[in-house]
């Protein structure tokens, strides 16, 4: 199936479900339906006995708001402490978030979760913007990239599919179907918490607790 193809079914299928805010055990679902690999980008020790997988989507305003809101603690008494670990996956929910998700694929190393939080911060000026792109490139060459770079980045279609075919291996295994979701060691949580609650979430899954 064609990559524009997959993007439509999918967002097709997220017009029909229902949004839910409430933590639930994903049927079938385990940590290893979902393991960690070597192209996933990961924030924390990797001995940290709690694993957070965070599927969201770029354009998503509840992803931003975690992103601003809630991240900051968890990584303060959490990640820095080495309680947990953040893997960070995509979820397209539309175009312009897969291309935004592609442009920080490109940023290497620690500076990528940086770029992702910037992307966060400014999502409600360059997702509404009468061009976009044209904004995310200005963003873009504020992290150094130049024109030609940013073209190679969205434009990328190895990229771009891996990304779509992230998003499919997450409805399969989890029957992910809205962003934010998250996967705490196996659990599936859907819909934005406040920090309280996030870290509720954290203590429950805590193994020495």
């Amino acid at each position: 199936m064609k990559r524009r193809q997959i993007l439509f079914t999918a967002v097709a299928s997220l017009a029909l479900a229902p949004g839910a805010a409430l933590l639930v055990g994903s049927a079938g679902a385990r940590a290893e339906d979902a393991p960690v690999s070597e192209t996933d980008r990961i924030l924390g020790s990797p001995e940290a006995p709690i694993t957070i997988i965070e599927y969201a989507s770029m354009t998503c305003p509840h992803c931003a708001s975690f992103h601003a809101d809630t991240l900051p603690t968890i990584k303060k008494n959490w990640i820095e402490t080495g309680r947990a670990r953040l893997v960070y996956r995509d979820f397209p929910l539309d175009g312009l978030a897969l291309r935004a998700a592609a442009l920080a694929s490109c940023v290497e190393g620690d500076r990528y979760f940086s770029f992702v939080d910037t992307l966060f911060r400014g999502q409600q000026t360059w997702a509404r913007a009468q061009d976009p792109l044209g904004a995310l490139a200005k963003i873009a060459r504020l992290a150094g990239m130049n024109q030609e770079t940013f073209d190679s980045c969205v434009g990328d279609n190895a990229t771009l599919d891996r990304l779509l075919q992230q998003r499919v291996e997450a409805t399969e295994a989890f029957d992910i179907q809205s962003t934010p979701s998250f996967i705490v060691n196996g659990k599936k949580i859907e819909g934005a918490r406040t920090t309280q609650q996030f870290e509720q979430v954290l203590e429950a899954a805590d193994p020495k607790t």
